[in-house]
C-alpha cells in the first residue's frame, strides 16, 4: 500500500498545478521519495514537477500509450517513491472524446483516487450539488478528498466543509488566495524558463499548503495497493550510433520514455542551437519543439552552427523535428510584427506567428505502415501550405482525416506534431534508420 492520488478540479483556472507543486514539494520536505506524473501531452507541467520533488515528471496518457504501456510506466518509475502524485488534466472528466483519455479515464484504468481541487471563491452549500455531480458521473471514480481553493475565511469553509460531508466526500482544508504562488503563463502554458524564480514559488506553494492543508489525512485516505514493475528505467546506450538532442531555452519540449527509448538506440548527447557553434559528431539529429519564437534573433544570427547543420544534411545526417525543430529546419520565422528571421533554410517550408491562431489535439498518423501517435500544439503556420505527401495519413481523435503537411525523406521526418514513441521503439527505429 503507498498513498497514490490523483489531483482533479472540476475545471482549467482552479488552481491544480499550483496545489500540486505545493504538495509535492511540502512532502518531499518530510524526507518522503515523491514521484509525480502528469496526465495528458503536458510538457511544461513535469519540468515544474521536477523542479519541486528532485525526481524526473512522468507523462501518462491513454491516447498516446497503450495501456501495458502505462501501467509499465507507473509502476516502474513508482517503485523507490514513498507517494505517487498524478496531476489531471483540465476537467476531470475533460478528454479528446467526451471523456476519453480523461483524468477521470487515468484514474479509473489505474485505480487509485481522486483529489478535486475546487475554485469555491464564490460558492458555499451549492458546492453539494457539484460534488455530487462529479461523485456520480463514473461510479469507477473514486473521490476521495477535496481542497476549497480561494476561500479566505474560516466561516467560508465551514460551509463548504458542511456540504463536502452531506455528499460523502472528505474535505482536507482551503487554501486563501496567495499571490507568492503564481507562476507567470505564457501562449502554450505556466512559464518555466530562468526568467521565473520557481525555486521561490513552490516553496511558498508547499508552505501555505503545510499551513491549511491536512496532508496526513489526504495520505491515509489515498493509500491504494502498488504493484512493483520490473519495467528497465535506465538509459543504456546500444550500438554505436550517435544521437544528437537540441536542448536549450527554445527547445526543450521533451518526453522523458522518448529519450530512453532513443537511448537505446546509440550514444545520446545533447547541444544548442542558440549558445554553441561547433556541432558535435551525429547520426541522427533529434530537434524538438519549444519556444523558437522567443528567440529568433539569436537563432538567426548563430550562422556558424546553421552552416555546420546544412553541411551535416548535405553529407546524408537524418533529421526527426517537431514543431519548432520544424520551423528552425524551414527558410525563415517570421515574429508578430512579421519580421523575417532566417533559419537554416533545409526545408523549404516557412512558418510565421502573425495572426497567431491555436492548433490543438491528438493525431494519429501512418506512414508506410508505421504508425505513430502524438499531439499537436501551436499558434505558429506555415506561411504557404506545403502538399501532403500521398503515403502518409494523419487523423485526429476522432478518427477524421486531416489534411496535416508531413515532410518525409531518408534523411528528414518531420511535423507539427509532438511525438510520444515510448511504446514504440522499433516503429522509430525503422522510420530514422530504416
Amino acid at each position: 500500500m503507498k498513498p497514490q492520488f490523483l489531483i482533479a478540479a472540476p475545471h482549467s483556472g482552479a488552481g491544480k498545478t499550483t496545489v500540486t507543486l505545493g504538495i509535492i514539494r511540502a512532502l518531499h520536505n518530510r524526507r518522503l521519495a515523491i514521484q509525480s506524473f502528469k496526465c495528458g501531452p503536458d510538457y511544461l507541467d513535469p519540468k515544474l514537477h521536477t523542479i519541486a520533488s528532485g525526481k524526473t515528471g512522468i507523462n501518462l496518457d491513454r491516447f498516446m500509450m497503450d495501456d501495458a504501456h502505462i501501467s509499465s510506466v507507473y509502476n516502474a518509475y513508482g517503485n523507490d517513491a514513498d507517494v505517487l502524485i498524478t496531476e489531471g488534466v483540465m476537467g476531470l472528466f475533460d478528454g479528446s472524446v467526451k471523456m476519453e483519455g480523461s483524468s477521470a479515464d487515468l484514474a479509473g484504468f489505474l485505480n487509485i483516487p481522486v483529489v478535486l481541487i475546487v475554485n469555491a471563491k464564490a460558492m458555499a452549500y451549492s458546492v453539494a450539488a457539484l460534488l455530487l455531480g462529479f461523485k456520480l458521473l463514473r461510479k469507477d471514480i473514486h473521490i476521495a478528498g477535496v481542497i476549497f481553493n480561494f476561500v479566505e475565511r474560516e466561516s467560508h469553509y465551514q460551509l463548504l466543509k458542511a456540504a463536502a460531508e452531506d455528499v460523502g466526500i472528505r474535505a482536507l482544508g482551503f487554501l486563501p488566495k496567495n499571490e507568492g504562488m503564481q507562476i507567470p503563463s505564457r501562449h502554450l502554458g505556466l512559464k518555466t524558463g530562468s526568467e521565473i524564480d520557481h525555486e521561490v514559488i513552490i516553496e511558498q506553494a508547499a508552505e501555505h499548503i503545510q499551513k491549511h492543508i491536512d496532508l496526513d489525512e489526504l495520505m491515509r485516505i489515498t493509500a491504494a495497493p502498488f504493484f512493483p514493475s520490473s519495467f528497465p528505467l535506465p538509459l543504456i546506450a546500444k550500438g554505436q550510433r550517435k544521437i544528437l538532442i537540441a536542448r536549450d531555452e527554445a527547445f526543450n519540449f521533451l518526453y522523458a520514455e522518448n529519450i530512453r527509448i532513443l537511448a537505446g538506440l546509440g550514444q545520446v548527447s545533447y547541444f544548442s542551437p542558440l549558445k554553441d557553434t561547433v556541432l558535435p559528431a551525429a547520426d541522427l539529429i533529434y530537434l524538438p519543439g519549444g519556444y523558437p519564437e522567443l528567440h529568433l534573433g539569436t537563432l538567426s544570427a548563430n550562422t556558424a552552427l546553421k552552416q555546420q547543420l546544412v553541411s551535416y544534411y548535405e553529407h546524408g545526417g537524418k533529421f526527426l523535428a517537431e514543431c519548432g525543430g520544424m520551423m528552425y529546419l524551414g527558410q525563415y520565422i517570421a515574429d508578430e510584427e512579421g519580421r523575417q528571421f532566417p533559419m537554416t533554410g533545409i526545408l523549404d517550408v516557412s512558418t510565421s506567428m502573425q495572426q497567431k491562431k491555436l492548433s490543438l489535439g491528438y493525431k494519429r498518423m501512418l506512414i508506410g505502415g508505421t504508425e505513430l501517435r502524438g499531439h499537436e500544439f501551436h499558434y505558429s503556420h506555415f506561411t504557404e501550405i506545403p502538399p501532403q505527401e500521398q503515403d502518409i495519413q494523419v487523423w485526429n481523435a476522432r478518427d477524421e482525416a486531416l489534411q496535416t503537411p508531413v515532410f518525409k525523406t531518408d534523411q528528414v521526418l518531420a511535423s507539427y506534431l509532438h511525438f510520444y514513441f515510448g511504446n514504440r521503439a522499433a516503429a522509430i527505429e525503422k522510420l530514422l534508420f530504416g
